[in-house]
């Protein structure tokens, strides 16, 4: 019972921590993409901070876990927390000196960036020292709880504080966020991680392949991997292309594109307090596909719609959202579960790289083909693609019984 409490007593520490920090992180960050809006009135300047925003973590993800298997964990989230708002607090100051420039911002949201990419592996990686391995999902699901609710709440924080407060304000509020997180590591225990004798002397490169070589020994992972590569491919750009298809298919306002995302993270918080109770099916290979196939009918009932059917797209948001928890709850701690603790940062880092490394490409795509053939025929892309994803999963017997135990891979 008091190791229960213990393990318990950790891991909610440390996530409320993170709540305070994320909820500030995406009031920011909304805060930032009205500011630059206001300001610039560009696309590519919002296309570029998008970029700034998620690129770091795709490029050096695979080098950026050699440091997370090598060095101190605990150490590492404070030192990646410490940085976020360090990044914050210097825009605080180039605004309160009248300096707060468009380039600025492009640097600090980078600087933030490689934050979050040290950061965020780095927590998927300790939480498997924390938390009993049969208990993994069910975290994920109060993760992704967490999530959701602040998915919802920040768009209307941060539309209160932009109209009464300045950009200075809401990140120093980030910062206390970020100072919050790193108080809630500082008094948590994350236990020793017991690592097999290696080399004293630090070569990125030579690790990084090794962590490549560590996910190629699961085969089943690895094709795992590259499927929510192609899944992201289809989600990313589609996430992105939201606002447009409300507004300009529906023929909606920005009141109707902000139901829509709200809907949608009411949607994501219902399915994550389902997953948090239920746990999934014992084989979460068959929860992911059942993500995929609702997540698939959704996107193509959506690009079926007629212009006057907004009522159905709010239904379809709705259920997109629900079903995405049953992706991100099993995934994660699939991962997590699979793998030796030593070896986690760069096999969450590297496939965190892969599947982030082909949004840009996703991004450009979906732009392309929505202004020739119309915002509303990408959904049904997406669709395909999603489908396309569930259908290996289930096809190829590597990757279906790739949480099965001791499953022979070439059955």
């Amino acid at each position: 019972m008091n190791g229960i409490k213990s393990w318990k007593k950790n891991f909610f520490t440390i996530w409320t921590g993170q709540a305070f920090s994320q909820l500030s992180s995406s009031v920011l960050q909304f805060a930032i993409v009205w500011y630059l809006t206001d300001r610039t009135g560009s696309a590519l300047v919002l296309s570029a901070a998008m970029l700034m925003g998620f690129l770091p973590q795709g490029v050096l993800g695979p080098f950026i876990g050699v440091f997370i298997d090598r060095y101190n964990r605990k150490k590492i989230m404070i030192l990646s927390d410490l940085l976020i708002s360090l990044a914050s607090l210097v825009m605080v100051l180039a605004g309160a000196l009248g300096f707060l420039t468009t380039g600025l911002i492009m640097v600090i949201l980078l600087l933030r960036s490689i934050g979050t990419a040290f950061h965020t592996p780095c927590l998927q990686a300790v939480t498997p020292q924390i938390v009993p391995t049969d208990q993994l999902t069910k975290c994920a699901g109060y993760s992704q709880s967490l999530e959701s609710i602040s998915q919802i709440l920040s768009p209307v924080i941060a539309a209160v504080l932009y109209q009464t407060w300045s950009l200075g304000g809401i990140v120093f509020l980030d910062v206390i966020g970020a100072l919050i997180a790193v108080f809630a590591l500082t008094i948590s225990h994350v236990p020793k991680l017991e690592r097999s004798e290696q080399s004293s002397d630090l070569h990125v490169l030579r690790e990084a392949k090794e962590g490549f070589r560590i996910l190629r020994t699961n085969r089943g992972m690895l094709g795992l991997v590259f499927i929510s590569a192609l899944y992201t491919l289809a989600l990313m750009p589609t996430s992105a292309l939201f606002p447009l298809m409300s507004m300009s298919y529906f023929g909606g306002t920005s009141t109707h594109a902000s139901i829509i995302e709200v809907i949608f993270s009411v949607g994501l918080l219902v399915g994550s307090l389902i997953l948090s109770k239920w746990g999934g099916t014992k084989n979460r290979i068959y929860t992911i596909v059942g993500s995929y196939l609702l997540m698939s009918a959704c996107l193509f009932v959506s690009g079926m719609l007629p212009p006057s059917g907004f009522v159905g797209f709010v239904i379809c948001s709705l259920m997109m959202g629900v079903s995405g928890p049953f992706y991100w709850g099993m995934y994660t701690p699939l991962i997590q579960s699979k793998f030796a603790d030593e070896y986690l940062g760069r096999v969450l880092s590297l496939a965190a790289s892969i599947r982030l490394i082909v949004a840009p490409i996703g991004l450009s795509l979906s732009g392309v083909f929505a202004e020739i053939f119309g915002v509303e025929k990408w959904f049904l892309i997406a669709g395909g693609l999603t489908l396309i994803a569930a259908t290996l999963c289930l096809s190829i017997p590597v990757i279906r019984h790739a949480d099965i135990p001791n499953t022979q891979e070439n059955e």
